[in-house]
């Protein structure tokens, strides 16, 4: 009996022993310092047509209403060539000179001209004076004064040639720019001799202050792309900027060699960064009907295979929130689920402070 009263004592001993006092949990909350505060921004979830986003290849041309193709008139040797490929030309501008024998035929007929009005006037002159004397009849002086207008007309068919043509004395025929921009084709050489029947243009000038961006539309994507809707356009020369334009034109036909439909885009073309027969990206994006939540997608952080957002209440009450996401087009992207409308997301800061709350 006392065994079993010492027992029950040392057991009652042992457990007072043991009873200590529990550890206080303390709960340790972020807040946000003022300066980083100052330095944060955030955007309102708001509900957005849905954006959709295609992509296609195609490249960049000179606006073919600003192209002037450049043919020589007269056939001759090619003295001079003034000008390269891809230098800017003024209008006006002499690009070349050939001596041309027809030309030379050109000068004959313009001294024949001016002699031929020469003889006219002093004919005039002789059959007015015998008209007066009464020495001949009127009609002779009528003759002659007809003669003297065919004689004007002839001469001023001449120099309209000789203006037209840029013909100069000794049998020179010079080729000018007919607009201002830049050679963007050459097909003639110093000492080349072309002939009178040619046919093959011999510079291509375009002014590309403005320019085309063509794309090359899949038969799939036919019916998704309109008049008027958004495209952005990149280059390889320029991968980190974006030049943006509206569709403004559709050709209605499938190309038969590489099976697409091709649209247009016009683009300003500010210090001429774009060049013809650049390869270009050309991103077409349009609105649907559907309506879904939207933020701007620099506030989407991408981590262990899932979409978050900070979500920013006050400097005291910054949320982690996993978001699925349905699309993201550009700047913008659409949010499936996970958010609320009027929720502010973090735009800036938003990777520093995940990290501090989920390490």
């Amino acid at each position: 009996m006392k065994n079993i009263i010492f027992i029950s004592l040392l057991t009652v001993c042992l457990f007072a022993c043991d009873k200590t006092p529990p550890k206080e949990i303390t709960q340790t909350t972020f807040v946000l310092s003022k300066k980083m505060l100052e330095s944060t921004k955030t955007s309102v979830v708001k509900m957005q047509n849905l954006k959709n986003e295609l992509n296609f290849y195609g490249k960049i041309t000179a606006d073919n209403n600003k192209m002037i193709e450049v043919y020589p008139v007269v056939g001759g040797n090619v003295t001079k060539v003034y000008v390269e490929l891809g230098d800017y030309v003024k209008k006006g501008q002499l690009l070349a000179t050939i001596r041309s024998t027809e030309v030379a035929s050109f000068e004959k007929e313009l001294e024949d001209s001016k002699n031929d009005l020469l003889l006219a006037k002093n004919n005039l002159k002789v059959a007015q004076e015998l008209f007066e004397g009464k020495l001949n009849a009127e009609r002779d002086v009528i003759e002659a004064q007809s003669q003297l207008d065919k004689a004007k007309s002839q001469l001023h068919r001449i120099e309209e040639t000789y203006t037209i043509y840029n013909i100069k004395k000794g049998a020179i025929y010079e080729v000018r720019s007919p607009l201002s921009g830049f050679i963007i084709q050459k097909n003639i050489n110093q000492d080349m001799l072309l002939r009178n029947d040619r046919s093959d243009n011999i510079f291509d000038i375009a002014e590309i202050d403005d320019v085309w961006a063509i794309a090359n539309i899949n038969e799939s994507d036919i019916n998704q792309v309109k008049l008027g809707i958004d495209a952005a356009v990149t280059t390889l020369s320029y991968s980190d900027k974006i030049f943006n334009g509206k569709v403004d034109k559709i050709f209605n036909i499938i190309d038969p060699e590489t099976k697409a439909m091709k649209v247009r885009i016009k683009l300003n073309n500010t210090g001429y960064l774009l060049k013809p027969e650049m390869r270009a990206t050309i991103k077409l994006s349009y609105a649907e009907s559907q309506q879904m939540l939207a933020i701007p997608s620099e506030a989407v952080i991408f981590d262990k295979s899932k979409n978050f957002v900070m979500i920013f209440k006050d400097r005291n009450n910054i949320e982690t929130r996993q978001v699925e996401v349905f699309r993201q087009v550009g700047s913008i992207t659409y949010i499936l689920s996970g958010l609320k409308g009027g929720e502010k997301v973090m735009t800036a800061n938003q990777l520093l402070i995940y990290d501090e709350l989920n390490d």
